[in-house]
């Protein structure tokens, strides 16, 4: 089984934009950033990194102007970990699926709870 090499570096990229937020990037703003995805064009140039903010006390536009900021010191410090010839551009992306993923499985516990109460009424 192949896999394409924009599909590696992309695997590359999260792990390494992971860790440097984690233990490197000062920022308040980036501090409850979860890297959930990226992808990576083909000729290695661009890469869209997907996040979410886990936090309350900061809203996605926030953390997004946090992340941008930083994309510089993040760019930086993927070229000296990383053997690229290109360290490619960061574009940050607001990872919505997360949002919905969350209201459905409460919509699933409420259906769940009402239905437990059914059965303990009729009972």
């Amino acid at each position: 089984m192949s896999f394409k090499r924009s599909d590696r570096v992309a695997d590359l990229i999260r792990a390494e934009i992971s860790d440097i937020l984690l233990k490197q990037v000062r920022d308040p703003r980036t501090r409850n950033v979860t890297v959930t995805g990226v992808k990576v064009t083909d000729d290695l140039r661009l890469s869209k990194v997907f996040f979410v903010s886990m936090g309350e006390d900061v809203s996605s536009n926030e953390a997004q102007e946090g992340l941008e900021r930083a994309s510089g010191f993040l760019r930086r410090e993927m070229g000296k970990r990383l053997q690229l010839r290109h360290v490619p551009e960061l574009k940050f992306i607001f990872d919505e699926s997360f949002e919905y993923g969350d209201r459905i499985e409460r919509l699933l516990a409420d259906i769940h709870e009402r239905e437990t109460s059914d059965v303990r009424q009729n009972s």
